[in-house]
């Protein structure tokens, strides 16, 4: 007897991948609200990415490689295209001597909506691309994205606070 599965392997596979993306934005949604509560430091900008960059690892593995062009363009489309919604609804202001973040009301709607093109992008790169390809790429383009928008904030943050610098030495 032949067991049937509730749901065709394929279609296991986009709710997988559907639910994953879900979590990653509820988990950058918690962040960014807990992020907005606390005082913004030159730490806290630049860990991100570099904590990030140790994911260039993955493409030791042959498995994840893709053209040199196909990561050009989804770095470009990620610092170009996806980082400008971040870019928009970030802003560091100073209350005394600290730097904190402002909250948006967009960025909800923002973290939404990149999700949703991630959800959609991600279904059709899974048509054409390998399972490791996908994530290399995606990777790519979430890295191009994390580095325009904490070197904005690294450059806000370093504008608000240079005055700070000044009047201590």
């Amino acid at each position: 007897m032949v067991a049937l599965h509730p749901f065709p392997p394929f279609l296991a596979k986009a709710a997988g991948s559907f639910l994953a993306a879900g979590a990653g934005a509820i988990v950058v949604i918690m962040w960014r609200l807990r992020e907005a509560r606390t005082a913004v430091s030159l730490r806290k900008i630049i860990i991100p990415p570099l904590g990030m960059a140790t994911g260039f690892s993955m493409f030791v593995d042959s498995a994840f490689r893709v053209p040199w062009t196909w990561a050009l363009t989804a770095f470009l489309i990620g610092a170009a295209v996806l980082a400008w919604p971040l870019l928009l609804t970030t802003r560091l202001e100073r209350q005394g001597e600290t730097v904190r973040m402002k909250r948006s009301s967009a960025f909800l709607a923002v973290i939404l909506v990149l999700a949703a093109i991630r959800i959609f992008a991600r279904g059709y790169f899974d048509t054409i691309l390998t399972t490791q390809q996908t994530a290399g790429i995606f990777f790519i383009l979430a890295f191009g994205m994390i580095v325009i928008w904490r070197a904005k904030m690294l450059l806000d943050f370093r504008r608000l606070t240079a005055d700070l610098e000044t009047s201590a030495a």
